[in-house]
């Protein structure tokens, strides 16, 4: 018998249990886990560095990073934001590093740090972690709340548990929405949100690991140009929400890097409709528009006459990729900047700035895979997480529709999530 029994043994999970027992000391808490290991992708979140959350502090700008739940998740970020992450683990002796590009990492650069920070506190607070506990039911016992009695009783794989109240914290774990589906609740279908391009093309063949700043942009085939066109009005996106600038990162397979995942996680329910086969194109330089560029050319030709175009440092571009475009232009590696055509300057420019690929599949981003899709929005009261239609019954983390970009915003929803359902869970009972 417990109080609350928290379902996942993940960061939403810990992080909702640790603020519960902070709360309300005097509840008898669990933490079910249906692996022999809690917090696994914590431990490989952000290399193993675990990219805990962004230094971005204004609540409306935050979500901006999030495809789905940006609207929702306005006010939870009033309540409880980066600034108050970063606090918590201060708190507990954890500093956090700010980077270039905000992203936030324990300064140990170990995710090990943030894991046994959660396991030294549900020790301390008395909370008990149950690993190996697959849960195959949930069932409401309808029983008079109001005299204390068990509201729910949780059946895993060893044994039934019975609940005053329930934390769903169990990630993409689609036995769990299948359960919660048959107690009622509306499940967006999941689809992939974060994962990089299959892109096979001589432009990029033997230069992988190559990594630059770039424009891309996400463009419908004349194939499937009718079925781009219904997807974006379906799901209400804008073509602006389909278009990206970040690094962008040259692999075996194809690209990566965060400009690409950005685009991933905003054309998620698109690019699964369209079976992930469009095109993108490329601005190589996004500083320059086609035409811009091409008097630049002109005037480099004008000046570096007798300089082979191959090894001329015109622009900040790594050589390799350089050398590719170059020859896509139909430049050979020994042709002088005096002896090319205005048709191989015009093929030049249009390489630089508007390079098309045909995207033909996708590969999941490393271990950190996240979900678009879960439980539907608004079937849950945000000012709680709890769910309007199984009272009791709260939520936290990727088991609800939200998702973000790369960058520690997922964690954030996560730690916002869990922290506003403990609030509401641990709420002393107002004597009658």
């Amino acid at each position: 018998m417990f109080d609350v029994i928290v379902l996942g043994g993940g960061a939403a999970g810990f992080y909702g249990a640790i603020h519960i027992a902070e709360r309300n000391p005097k509840l008898k808490i669990a933490i079910l886990e249906r692996g022999k290991e809690v917090l696994t992708k914590v431990k490989v979140s952000g290399g193993g560095r675990c990219n805990v959350a962004h230094a971005e502090f204004d609540p409306k700008e935050i979500t901006k990073n999030y495809p789905r739940g940006e609207r929702e998740l306005v006010g939870p970020f009033h309540t409880y934001c980066s600034g108050d992450t970063m606090a918590f683990f201060e708190k507990r002796g954890i500093q956090l590093n700010i980077e270039g590009d905000g992203r936030m990492f324990p300064a140990t650069n170990s995710s090990q740090t943030i894991i046994d920070c959660f396991l030294q506190e549900t020790e301390r607070l008395g909370i008990k972690v149950l690993k190996n506990s697959s849960i195959v039911g949930i069932t409401s016992l309808n029983e008079n709340k109001e005299n204390g009695d068990y509201a729910w009783a949780i059946k895993t794989i060893r044994n039934t548990y019975q609940a005053k109240k329930i934390l769903v914290a169990t990630g993409s774990n689609p036995k769990i929405w299948e359960l919660l589906r048959q107690m009622g609740h509306t499940i967006v279908a999941p689809v992939p949100s974060l994962f990089t391009f299959n892109i096979q093309d001589e432009r990029i063949t033997g230069i992988q690991g190559v990594s630059t700043n770039a424009s891309i942009k996400i463009i419908p085939s004349k194939v499937n140009n009718g079925k781009f066109k219904a997807a974006l009005k379906k799901y209400s996106i804008q073509t602006s929400d389909l278009e990206s600038e970040g690094p962008l990162l040259i692999t075996h397979w194809g690209m990566s890097g965060p400009g690409i995942l950005r685009l991933s996680a905003w054309g998620a329910r698109i690019l699964n409709e369209l079976n992930y086969k469009f095109s993108i194109t490329v601005n190589w330089l996004p500083a320059y528009h086609e035409e811009g560029l091409l008097r630049q050319l002109q005037q480099i030709k004008e000046v570096e006459g007798k300089k082979t175009i191959l090894r001329t440092k015109a622009f900040d571009l790594p050589k390799r990729l350089w050398g590719s475009l170059v020859k896509a232009a139909q430049i050979s590696d020994t042709d002088k900047w005096a002896d090319i055509s205005k048709i191989q300057l015009q093929n030049l420019a249009k390489q630089l700035t508007g390079s098309k690929f045909r995207v033909d599949g996708k590969s999941t981003f490393k271990e950190e895979f996240v979900t678009a899709g879960g439980v539907d929005l608004k079937e849950i009261n945000f000012k709680t997480y709890e769910s309007k239609i199984l009272p009791g019954l709260y939520f936290a983390g990727e088991v609800i529709n939200v998702d973000a970009i790369t960058g520690g915003f997922n964690f954030q929803n996560a730690w916002t999530g869990a922290y506003i359902a403990a609030q509401a869970i641990a709420k002393p009972k107002l004597k009658r």
